[in-house]
């Protein structure tokens, strides 16, 4: 769609009566349908934790790279977690012009999934410093993972779908998946600190800095989606679009650091379980539009996949760290 503005939505009724849920769920279908892409206020994720967050992970970040790459990712083996180097991470075979840290749901060594060896799964690699960093990230998961399942609720409902659709179709025991971003300013305006994309699974929630640089991609522009005091931004991925035929897209978007310092974001990855067979649901009332491929950024049809959300998602990040993708597959 060519849209001009993300809307902002008040997730608080999801919280309440039906009737509340229904018209929180009418506001996040009209968003999905216009722009796949929405700000979320009222949700109630405590504003200390997030502050917690953002000055531990600053600190994080702020000590030497020999540190850091203590926990690197090449030690975090088929979990697919730890931290990375600026350039580290590609985006359409270009390198991203950030570095971060990867998270997933901490998992003990005899929990069935890692003993199995199922990729993706196992525990984090936490740093040693600074103090309190894991606690506030197993936190904020467990906050994020809450929410995940509130609004895939009122999507379902904005769909016509009972409220427990997603949940009884992959997102019961949802993957859920966590990065923390840091893009350091940049005098070379040609680079990107991420490239144009898509989301691979159904829904990302994201906590930005002050420093801006997100931009959506309009059929005929670019839109800037700046930090809003209080809010996430939110939006749908390749597995939500798949889902529901293309009524609901994922669209392109991609980040530049604007600020004359570095730039901050949490983005937390709401998806189906890693074994959950991904198919097409019926809409009611909604007549399926055309493949999009053609238009998308990367010519490839998220319709035409089969398969569960684990074969569609180790597809694409082996691309990601291609000199890791041996470890994960």
């Amino acid at each position: 769609m060519d849209f001009t503005r993300i809307p902002i939505i008040d997730a608080a009724g999801l919280s309440r009566d039906r009737s509340a849920r229904e018209a929180v769920a009418r506001e996040l279908d009209a968003a999905c349908r216009e722009c796949g892409f929405f700000y979320v206020v009222g949700h109630g994720v405590d504003e200390g934790l997030q502050g917690r967050l953002r000055d531990l992970s600053r600190a994080f970040f702020g000590l030497e790279t020999s540190e850091k790459m203590r926990i690197r990712m090449a030690l975090g083996g088929k979990a697919w977690r730890g931290y990375f180097r600026v350039g580290d991470e590609l985006t359409s075979g270009k390198p991203d012009q950030k570095e971060g840290l990867y998270f997933g749901e901490e998992l003990p060594a005899e929990d069935p999934r890692v003993l199995a060896g199922t990729p993706l799964h196992g525990p984090n690699l936490f740093p040693e410093r600074p103090a309190g960093l894991r606690d506030a990230v197993l936190d904020y998961m467990a906050a994020m993972t809450d929410l995940g399942h509130r609004l895939m609720a009122g999507l379902a409902l904005g769909l016509g779908l009972d409220e427990a659709y997603f949940a009884d179709h992959g997102t019961r025991e949802p993957l859920t998946l966590f990065r923390i971003f840091n893009y350091p300013p940049s005098a070379d305006p040609s680079l990107w600190g991420v490239g144009e994309h898509t989301d691979y699974g159904l829904l990302t929630i994201l906590l930005q800095d002050d420093a801006g640089g997100l931009e959506v991609k309009s059929r005929s522009s670019w839109i800037s989606a700046p930090p809003l005091p209080g809010s996430f931004v939110c939006n749908i991925g390749d597995m939500l679009d798949r889902m529901t035929g293309g009524v609901y897209r994922s669209t392109p978007h991609r980040v530049r650091n604007p600020a004359p310092r570095d730039r901050m974001s949490f983005p937390f990855f709401f998806d189906p379980s890693f074994s959950a067979p991904v198919r097409p649901i019926e809409i009611p009332g909604r007549d399926r539009p055309p493949d999009d491929a053609a238009e998308r950024w990367d010519r490839a049809s998220v319709h035409a996949f089969e398969g569960t959300y684990g074969d569609y998602l180790l597809a694409k990040v082996g691309k990601v760290f291609p000199e890791l993708r041996s470890t994960v597959l």
